[in-house]
């Protein structure tokens, strides 16, 4: 059996780019091998899906509203019949000021990254310029083996 890769590539190519599109088997088993290699070499990683995000804008770096499903049951009064509006603090934002003392910074691995438009990615590329601690890895696809690119490139094949 051959050896595991270190990830040493994937980590370097990452801390200069700060945002990657990458490619995995369907199968799966990669994604996990990479992100816990982040996390040995000093990152912390947020695994989320890119689909139902909203606003970018807002949802990682300025407080927002987000309505949970009603499920049925409605509100009754002066508020809105579909339910309460709930606050919560912007993940990326939140999460730098949370950083463990030792940490390099923070990586969001979004899974189906090929649903955010051009525009999204162009604002993912942006915000790692602003804030150098922060890094995207997005999933745009299958490929037979795991390869990445710089999210860059993925916009000018676009």
């Amino acid at each position: 059996m051959a050896l595991l890769t270190t990830g040493k590539p994937f980590i370097n190519a990452l801390e200069k780019e700060g945002t990657l599109g990458v490619y995995a088997p369907l199968e799966g088993g990669y994604e996990g091998r990479y992100q816990r290699r982040l996390r040995a070499a000093g990152y912390t990683v947020i695994h989320m899906t890119a689909r139902g995000l909203g606003d970018l804008g807002a949802y990682l770096t300025q407080i927002h509203g987000v309505r949970p499903p009603h499920l049925g049951k409605k509100t009754i009064g002066n508020e809105a019949a579909v339910g309460q509006v709930y606050y919560i603090p912007p993940i990326a934002t939140y999460g730098l000021t949370t950083l463990p003392p030792k940490s390099k910074g923070l990586v969001f691995w979004l899974l189906e990254g090929y649903v955010l438009s051009s525009a999204e990615k162009e604002y993912l590329i942006a915000l790692v310029q602003q804030e150098p601690r922060l890094k995207f890895v997005l999933e745009l696809g299958g490929e037979r083996e795991f390869k990445w690119q710089p999210l860059t490139a993925s916009l000018i094949a676009a």
